[in-house]
């Protein structure tokens, strides 16, 4: 079962990293470019939207069964791990940080359904999707998808 949950995390990271940026992108595109916000502005946000909440299920399921995850505090110590920096990345950093970033989906994308005209929509979607972006960037294991 570890080795599914940890293929199905890996793949559909790519998705997810795919989606946020385009979403991301199209914002910052219909805010500096003054476009009118159309209905696959909507579909484009909702999208990177399902997909990094499905991510965050995986996710979590990961990190109760894979020994890099709960179970690496559990068996070495929380003081062991944080001195790791590997173990502290898939531990500590990488759940924290991509959970902060699906928080941050979820309040742009709420917050942009409450704006009734496009300038406000794209930024909204814009600063919230980008910061999630700079976060899911930073705390990718890259060393992990490279080898």
């Amino acid at each position: 079962m570890y080795t599914t949950v940890q293929f199905l995390h890996s793949y559909w990271a790519y998705l997810t990293l795919f989606m946020v940026l385009i979403a991301t992108l199209n914002a910052l595109a219909g805010f500096f470019g003054n476009k009118e916000y159309q209905p696959k502005d909507f579909r484009i946000s909702l999208f990177a939207l399902i997909v990094t909440h499905i991510q965050l299920l995986i996710g979590l399921l990961l990190y109760f069964i894979s020994p890099l995850g709960l179970k690496s505090i559990t068996n070495n110590g929380m003081g062991t791990v944080m001195k790791d920096s590997m173990l502290r990345l898939y531990a500590v950093e990488h759940i924290t940080v991509m959970i902060l970033a699906v928080i941050f989906i979820t309040i742009g994308y709420s917050k942009h359904k409450k704006k009734l005209v496009s300038k406000p929509k794209f930024k909204m979607l814009a600063i919230f999707y980008t910061i999630a972006l700079v976060f899911m960037l930073s705390r990718i294991p890259w060393q992990q998808w490279f080898a």
